[in-house]
Formats: structure tokens, sequence, C-alpha cells
């Protein structure tokens, strides 16, 4: 079940938009991942229902026809539609008719009032917009009680007790930004949280700007500390900092920070810092600048 955050809706004539942030998480909802959803909802049979759906998340960007009754899924091409909200609006203001009745709601179809419509849709993508960047669901955990050093990444340890009543030990994986560590304006990040609780165990990619959360399926991982372990022995703990890095999210927060971010291997990274070596050696000699 999607965890819903802010909503907001919208009249337009026999129709009404809701705009809500969802964050999903992975082996409860389809997948991990979170984001806006645009609703346009109606009355048919009798109730209120979803007529059709619009994800502009992080990763699902689709919409669906009739999520209660035809439920047909079309994908969006990120690289033909570009931003899922501006589309997605888009679509409404010139299809909406249409969509009406290719979800099997034709007497709504044949009612609806565009202009109405088109007097809502300013204020329903600027608030879609908003949401997506200030309703994002992120998490600050502490650092953990017990830390170790491992070059240029530390974990830190935690037993973390919940609200609920669940807990269990939690594994911080932490890293600096930049700066030097030790100085006040150094800046450490969490990249990856594992929380081995005993009722509902998951896993944080970027839990503090990407936040896509994965619950373990007990059955398969009886032992979520065990499972965490292994990935870290078998060298999976480098993909998923690639994965983090990888988020636009992730590069904001770099670069704001006047860092430049260049995946790839600790051998690629030693190579890239030899050739600066050489390219700068070789300027200070064409240019006889010295170094005080």
């Amino acid at each position: 079940m999607a965890q819903l955050g802010r909503r907001a809706t919208f009249e337009a004539g026999n129709v009404r938009f809701a705009v809500q942030h969802e964050l999903w998480d992975g082996n409860i909802d389809d997948h991990s991942d979170q984001g806006v959803a645009i609703l346009v909802v109606g009355q048919a049979g009798g109730k209120e229902t979803t007529l059709l759906r619009f994800n502009c998340f992080d990763l699902e960007r689709s919409y669906v026809y009739g999520p209660e009754h035809v439920n047909k899924l079309c994908r969006m091409d990120p690289t033909v539609d570009g931003n899922p909200i501006g589309w997605s609006v888009k679509q409404i203001r010139t299809r909406l008719p249409d969509m009406l009745r290719a979800a099997k709601y034709e007497d709504i179809a044949q009612q609806v009032d565009m202009q109405a419509v088109a007097r809502t849709l300013a204020e329903i993508e600027s608030t879609a917009r908003s949401q997506f960047a200030s309703g994002r669901n992120t998490v600050k955990h502490n650092r953990g009680t017990d830390m170790f050093e491992a070059g240029n990444f530390r974990f830190g340890l935690e037993l973390r007790k919940q609200v609920g009543g669940d807990g269990g030990l939690a594994i911080h994986v932490l890293a600096d930004l930049a700066g030097t560590p030790g100085r006040t304006y150094m800046e450490e990040t969490e990249l990856l949280a594992f929380d081995c609780f005993r009722e509902a165990p998951h896993y944080h990619y970027g839990p503090r700007n990407k936040n896509h959360r994965i619950f373990w399926d007990k059955t398969l991982v009886p032992d979520p500390l065990e499972w965490t372990l292994q990935q870290f022995k078998s060298g999976k703990l480098r993909d998923a900092i690639d994965a983090v890095i990888a988020q636009p999210r992730t590069r904001e927060a770099f670069e704001k920070l006047g860092a430049e971010v260049v995946p790839g291997t600790a051998e690629e990274f030693t190579r890239r810092l030899q050739e600066d070596y050489a390219r700068w050696v070789r300027i200070r000699k064409q240019t006889g600048i010295r170094i005080e």
C-alpha cells in the first residue's frame, strides 16, 4: 500500500482532480519509487471513482485508464515525452474526453466541461511540481553508536527501536561529500541504510535524497543481517553506491558543494589522478608557475 503524502483537490464541473505525493516500497508496492500522482475523479456507478491516473515518479512514468474498471496501464517515453507532469497536463488539456471514453466512461466524457478543466490546469501543474520537489519523503537516521572506518566510507551500527515496537540492528553506510573529516565544513551523508528489524526489515537507497525503500521477503531472506553482510562480502556494495550516485538528486547535492561526480572503479579513479598530475606538471613547466 503506497504511503500517501500531501493531497490537493480541484473541482472542474463533473470531474475533480487530485494531486498527491506517494512513496512506493519495494516488495509491498510494484517497485521502490516515489513521486506525484495526478488523478481524474468522478461519480461512476453511484460512487466516487478514479477514472484516470497519471504516475509522475522517479522511475514509474505511466498512465492508467480506469484503475478501478478497465485498469489498462500505458508507459510514457521519458526521451520523447519529457517531464511527466507537463506531459500529463498537456494530455488532460487536449485529450481528456477521448481518454475517458477509452476508460469506458462514455457518459462522463460527454458531459466534461473543458473550459472548467482548462481553468484549473495551471494550478494543478504548479501544485504537482511543488509536491514533487518539496513533498519528497526522505529520512535522516542517526549515524550510529559504533563507527568503523573503511577507506573513503564508514559504517555506523545502531540498535533501533520503532514507536510501534519493531526494531533491531541498523547498518548505515556513510561517506564525506566534501571537505576534510573532522572539520566543521565537512559534509557527511548517508548513502545506504540497512534496517535489519524483526517485523518489517528493509533497506534504503539514498535515504536523505532518493530514499527508495525495499522491504525484504522474509520467506526468502529469513536473516536480513546475514544477507546484508553477504552483499558486502560479494562486492555488491560498490554497485549499490553507484546506483545512489547515479541519481540526479545525489548529483545535485554534490554540485552544490562544488564537487564533480565521476562514477567508476578504483582503477579508473587512480588513472585519472595520474593523468591530472601529469597534465599539471606539464602546465607548470610550460608556464613557469611556481608553487608557493
